[in-house]
């Protein structure tokens, strides 16, 4: 026992000792940051930076599906419950200002050579004209004049939108190197000759440094420097389009309603009751979104105005959901990430459910090293082959699309004019919107449409993924120990 007793002194006098000095390994002792024992290096880390318009949506479960009358008799969001984690959301939709400074970024640097670049992102502005209405002035002027600057762009299909959200990771992200003193700003970057994310981290970018990351490893010689990596915590997850999933989580917004683990209060809109205008006594009446009242009624009379929106209306109007997020129901519906499919409540896994992962790796040689960049500056992406996946549990193939859903060849339904204009191409778009009736911004209401269409009620707003704690700094709960 005095044995014990004495080794228990001495090993608590060594961890004093050692807490004074460098971090030390658990499982082999070595210590972290040290160029003498090879430079591994551990980074100090609290929490993942809130990327420029995101708000945290913390995740949790909630029932998913219809939770208004199927008046349209689809049955395609039966309710389900699901789990989604934590994701960061954008407070608004994307405006047009915002969609503007990318076309514009686009322009500066592949317009010289590249000009189709440009011509593929511009919005569709042509989806103002109706047959028997005159839009002409919303064609020419929504997207560019200021007045419209903070309106929701529209007129993006899917496909658009998506590249969009690439491009704003890379900017975030070049933004952020800039700040923390690791690049210099470089406003003549032209063609392949940009910041992407993956180049940089390929080692295909070098752009304008200032000062480059000290390395550790003893290998690179006395001062040596070395580039960011994703270790390192500095750079931001994707930018993306939300899922279906988290899309109506985040819209319910039920942690409004929640007494700790009891939802008191069914949501049937992303505001609480069953009625479309505001219930407090200061705002006693007013409509609380974007919408169609009734047939010819867009807008109320003058005078009073019952939601002051003909169109969409600018990005922050409305009182925003618990979340804190602004337009989840009316002003413009929005595209997310799903694959449409009248069942996919049925498939779909319960935790992060999601249809239409077509898996991706970067393009290597024959010697493992990453094909250089194309020439828009982004490394190439190829599908993962079967060969690749022999030894795989959880897929085998890339795309997955049709999973549970005439997965083999001889039983595909989903091709255009074989069956239904319901294909791998259709894509979920959820909200309701300036020119719908109020059914429609239910958070369970699905529709879809072809990712290569847009209208002049659909726009979108992205999402990127919370890494680590699903609560945010501060607000850790004690893990509960069962005696």
């Amino acid at each position: 026992m005095k044995k014990l007793i004495s080794y228990g002194i001495a090993l608590t006098g060594v961890l004093l000792i050692a807490s004074c000095g460098k971090e030390k390994s658990a499982v082999t002792g070595w210590n972290y940051n040290d160029s003498k024992n090879g430079g591994f290096e551990v980074v100090p880390y609290d929490e993942q930076e809130t990327g420029p318009g995101l708000v945290l949506v913390e995740g949790g479960t909630f029932t998913m599906g219809r939770t208004e009358q199927d008046i349209t008799m689809d049955w395609n969001n039966i309710p389900r419950r699901v789990t989604v984690s934590s994701f960061y959301m954008d407070e608004t939709e994307v405006a047009n200002i915002h969609y503007l400074e990318y076309l514009y970024w686009l322009s500066r640097v592949y317009g010289g050579d590249y000009p189709e670049v440009y011509k593929k992102a511009l919005p569709d502005s042509l989806v103002w004209r109706d047959k028997l209405a005159y839009h002409e002035p919303y064609v020419e002027l929504y997207l560019r004049h200021p007045s419209y600057q903070q309106y929701p762009v529209v007129g993006v299909n899917w496909l658009q939108a998506n590249d969009f959200c690439v491009w704003r990771t890379d900017r975030v992200n070049e933004q952020i190197l800039i700040r923390e003193g690791i690049l210099r700003q470089n406003p003549n970057q032209i063609n392949e000759d940009n910041f992407n994310t993956d180049a940089y981290l390929a080692g295909q970018y070098e752009g304008l440094v200032r000062n480059d990351i000290p390395d550790l490893n003893p290998s690179t010689g006395a001062n040596g420097t070395r580039k960011v990596r994703m270790e390192d915590g500095i750079l931001l997850p994707r930018y993306r389009l939300p899922t279906e999933a988290e899309w109506e989580y985040a819209a319910l917004a039920q942690v409004g309603n929640t007494v700790y683990e009891r939802v008191t209060d069914r949501k049937q809109y992303p505001w609480n009751g069953h009625i479309t205008r505001n219930k407090d006594d200061k705002y006693k009446g007013e409509m609380m979104a974007n919408f169609k009242r009734g047939r010819g009624d867009n807008m109320g009379t003058a005078g009073y105005l019952n939601d002051r929106g003909d169109i969409p209306t600018p990005v922050h109007s409305y009182w925003p959901n618990d979340f804190g997020l602004y337009n989840m129901a009316g002003n413009v519906n929005e595209w997310v990430m799903d694959v449409y499919r009248p069942l996919s409540a049925e498939d779909k896994s319960d935790f992060n459910p999601f249809r239409g992962n077509v898996f991706k790796t970067q393009q290597r040689d024959e010697e493992g090293t990453i094909s250089e960049k194309d020439s828009l500056g982004h490394v190439p992406l190829r599908n993962v082959t079967e060969e690749e996946n022999v030894d795989r549990r959880n897929y085998t193939k890339a795309d997955n699309m049709n999973n549970l859903d005439a997965d083999e060849p001889e039983y595909i339904q989903y091709q255009y004019g074989i069956t239904s204009l319901v294909n791998d191409k259709a894509r979920v778009y959820k909200g309701g919107s300036w020119k719908d009736r109020a059914y429609w911004m239910s958070p369970g209401a699905r529709r879809f449409l072809d990712e290569a269409q847009s209208t002049n009620d659909i726009g979108f707003r992205c999402t990127m993924i919370r890494v680590g704690s699903p609560e945010g700094l501060g607000t850790k709960k004690k893990t509960k120990v069962v005696k």
